[in-house]
């Protein structure tokens, strides 16, 4: 199977920016014009993948268990507030800023490739990862979507043999991230936007297309296509996948349901939480 690591970025009128990176091109597949599209967290993974990724970089050293301590609770934070507030959005961009901060590509790509061995592979769903299998059998394309990195997107979607990742685009100059974004966190909106402008570029007709979520802040992509499934929901998806008529799978049980059930928002404090972890990791290089 060929590999294609190419990224491209589009900008649309409304300023959001998707960027999208081919892993795998399958051979001419017989329903090209069908994908599925899938969130990461607490959809196709257990948890938060940017909150496995610094857990791997504490393991590693990069960051304390202050800071990891910090960052945990920057995620309790964000699952009681489960809100999209302006300021909670500011915070959670200013972190994403911090986190990546003169960082270089390629030591983030292999640290996530280290990692997601480690620590998020145990952690995808079984149930999810059948599912976009049979996506991927029947010749259509399978597309991870989510806030984290789009180089942590792509990672995951190498390592479960899916086509690519939609993910949040850090601008980057002489192969180091300058702490700048380019367009917004893919949040909200802004994946219903980036699925749109990709389906657009891949010829892809969207009322034959497939979205996953867990979270109601993917209601936006989820009405863009013609059939929705709701996974692992959050109360509120629940309450509009059974008023909707939408599928619902759970591969979550009793109590363990209960415990791990964390809204995407919490996606966005896992953002804000690694500006510790990042701060700190920068204030220690400069002063060694």
């Amino acid at each position: 199977m060929a590999s294609n690591r190419s990224v491209t970025v589009s900008t649309d009128v409304h300023g959001h920016t998707a960027g999208w990176a081919d892993v795998t091109t399958p051979p001419v597949p017989p329903d090209s014009r069908t994908a599925a599209f899938f969130d990461i967290d607490n959809t196709m993974m257990q948890g938060a993948s940017i909150y496995w990724f610094a857990r791997g970089l504490a393991a590693r050293s990069y960051v304390t268990t202050g800071d990891l301590a910090r960052f945990a609770w920057q995620q309790a934070r964000f699952r009681l507030l489960a809100t999209e507030h302006a300021g909670d959005m500011s915070r959670a961009r200013q972190a994403a800023l911090a986190f990546v901060e003169g960082w270089r590509v390629d030591d983030v790509e292999r640290l996530a490739e280290e990692i997601f061995d480690e620590l998020m592979a145990p952690r995808i769903w079984a149930g999810t990862r059948r599912l976009a299998q049979r996506h991927l059998d029947a010749g259509q394309r399978v597309w991870l979507v989510s806030a984290a990195p789009l180089e942590i997107g792509r990672v995951i979607a190498a390592r479960l043999g899916l086509t690519g990742a939609i993910g949040t685009v850090a601008e980057i100059v002489d192969g180091a991230y300058t702490g700048r974004l380019v367009g917004d966190l893919m949040h909200g909106p802004a994946k219903a936007e980036a699925v749109t402008r990709l389906a657009a570029v891949e010829g892809l007709d969207l009322a034959r297309c497939t979205a996953y979520s867990d979270s109601r802040n993917d209601l936006p992509m989820l009405v863009a296509v013609g059939r929705a499934v709701a996974i692992n929901p959050d109360g509120a998806l629940l309450r509009t996948a059974r008023r909707r008529g939408w599928e619902v799978r759970d591969f979550r049980t009793g109590r363990r349901a209960a415990r791990i059930a964390v809204p995407s928002t919490a996606a966005l404090g896992l953002l804000a939480g690694a500006v510790s972890a990042g701060l700190a990791l920068h204030r220690r290089r400069r002063t060694a």
